[in-house]
């Protein structure tokens, strides 16, 4: 295993992949595989970009996992969920691209088997629609199987940590049932699981990690098992055009100095805009703040203002993956995922008033602050709970029953004895929020939320405390002390970028093709538009579209 930083960046690529997530690494393997050269470079000192710390699911519908286990699905039935989902055609989300997703989502994850990737189901994550034509509750998604860091060698400090459970070997089918621990013997079960994972690896002098960790730690194993370059510390600076097509890149290296790579091809694959504050507020929707973002610190936009300098054309700027993300008076950021899913809570404004489902996927729930009637502050929301959610569920990295007091006297969470009391604390009208209170918790006596539909979905079920009946993601908010805590529309990845074509060509604003130069995952306009259809989608259309990538750029050859 050749170690980190033992050899310079070559002169000469036959396909020069700038960023190291799963779209670039995908890629990397596919042109190895077909007798290319690939080079890898990543700006950051860390590998895996976003992937490395996401929950390293892959949705692809109509894959061979689902065919092997007896799952029920189709390219028809995944295209009717696609169009139901999707809505209308716009260039990044073109007829063409959403098929070629359709269409090598499935080889790409059979290309990844051959490689010796272990992959497996998430058995039950349901896609985020499951109503709608063609929505599955089983899930279409995919998850690396347990994986030891300690077959990285010398490059497993190389790989980025993860924003998600860090460190604990836990994979995203257990987290519902964990987050219930204290409610259920499935969740006891599992977190006795996982905690035998981590324990048995860790006496056989393994590393097993999940989630991001696993699947960018298999990937970056099977990169340098084949002895594919990948460089860290490595900058794009700008891609060195012939006036006819994209022919190389200018780089700066670790010590400072310039270098010029010549190659066939281009793969831009090095994340959005999320760090980029000019970026966002040329682009995106207001407030924002790179202060709410959870990606990577590498996310400035790099790739698409290269992109951009050789004419490409940019689509999809005020979208983003959106999380719910509240900042703690350190600055670190807490993703709430999970918490306001679970009963005896709600997410109110600055009224006092519900204005969403509260257990809507995170990118949902990013757009429903945003859309929120502007004469109504939203931004940020609060996100309100009783004694019962405190001592029984997680709320952001909090486990249940420890409510730490250095942050109520900080001022992060807010608590009262009384909601006007909370209400006071948090500027929230005191009459409005105990309105809606009222109602809320008549609503969740009847086990039906007439007002937002929470618990009607099998996504809101699947993430809620079977436990409580009759709707399992609905309780009443009644226990004092009460508590809140502000929430922002944070993201963890732009979703808006460089227009491609179904061949992950990048396009120019007249619509043709820029030679020599493809883009891929977040740093190209996502074929999802405005619309996230299942766990994992944006790492799926990234993997798929590197594998795309790679395959036409062999063509060429």
């Amino acid at each position: 295993m050749i170690s980190p930083g033992d050899r310079p960046v070559p002169a000469e690529a036959d396909l020069l992949i700038v960023g190291s997530g799963v779209s670039g690494a995908v890629a990397a393997l596919t042109a190895h595989a077909r007798g290319l050269r690939p080079v890898v470079i990543e700006k950051t000192a860390l590998i895996g970009g976003n992937s490395a710390m996401s929950g390293g699911l892959l949705w692809v519908p109509n894959n061979p996992l689902q065919r092997e286990e007896g799952v029920p699905d189709s390219a028809e039935l995944s295209r009717a969920y696609l169009d139901a989902v999707l809505g209308d055609p716009t260039p990044p989300s073109s007829v063409a691209r959403r098929e070629a997703f359709l269409s090598h989502g499935p080889k790409m994850l059979t290309f990844l088997r051959t490689q010796g990737l272990d992959l497996r189901r998430c058995t039950g994550y349901s896609d985020y629609y499951p109503e709608h034509p063609g929505g599955l509750a089983q899930g279409r998604s995919v998850r690396m199987a347990t994986f030891d860091l300690n077959r990285l060698g010398p490059w497993r400090p190389l790989l980025r940590r993860r924003n998600l459970f860090p460190g604990v070997p836990i994979h995203m089918e257990e987290v519902a049932a964990a987050n219930v621990v204290t409610r259920t013997r499935a969740g006891v079960t599992t977190v006795g699981r996982i905690a035998g994972r981590a324990l048995g690896g860790r006496l056989r002098g393994r590393r097993p990690d999940g989630l991001g960790a696993g699947l960018m730690g298999s990937l970056l194993h099977a990169l340098v098992q084949r002895d594919i370059p990948v460089h860290t510390e490595v900058a794009l600076t700008e891609l060195v055009h012939d006036g006819t097509a994209v022919t190389g890149a200018a780089l700066a290296l670790p010590d400072g100095t310039a270098a010029t790579i010549r190659c066939g091809a281009v793969l831009l694959a090095s994340g959005g805009f999320s760090h980029n504050d000019v970026m966002r507020k040329q682009y995106g929707p207001a407030p924002a703040s790179t202060a709410w973002t959870l990606a990577g610190p590498g996310d400035m936009g790099d790739g698409i203002l290269a992109g951009q300098a050789v004419g490409g054309a940019v689509d999809l700027m005020d979208e983003a993956i959106w999380m719910g993300t509240s900042v703690r008076p350190d600055g670190t950021r807490e993703m709430h995922l999970y918490d306001r899913c679970l009963p005896h809570s709600i997410v109110v404004d600055s009224s006092g008033q519900r204005f969403v489902n509260e257990s809507v996927d995170y990118a949902r729930f990013g757009q429903a602050l945003y859309h929120r009637n502007r004469s109504v502050p939203s931004i940020p929301a609060w996100l309100v709970l009783d004694s019962r959610h405190r001592r029984r569920y997680g709320l952001g990295d909090m486990i249940a029953g420890l409510t730490p007091r250095t942050l109520i006297r900080q001022g992060y969470l807010r608590r009262s004895e009384t909601l006007e009391g909370l209400a006071t604390a948090c500027g929230i009208d005191p009459p409005g929020l105990r309105t809606t209170v009222s109602r809320f918790n008549d609503m969740a006596v009847r086990g039906v939320d007439e007002d937002f539909h929470r618990g009607d979905s099998a996504y809101d079920r699947y993430l809620a405390d079977p436990r409580t009946v009759p709707n399992p993601a609905l309780g009443t908010i009644e226990a004092a002390p009460f508590y809140a805590v502000p929430c922002y529309p944070g993201d963890v990845g732009t979703t808006g970028g460089l227009v491609t074509d179904s061949n992950a060509r990048v396009l120019d604003t007249s619509g043709s093709v820029i030679p020599g130069l493809y883009a891929a995952g977040t740093c190209a306009a996502t074929v999802m538009g405005h619309t996230y259809p299942g766990p994992g989608a944006s790492i799926s259309t990234g993997a798929t579209f590197g594998y795309i990538a790679a395959h036409h750029c062999r063509a060429g050859h």
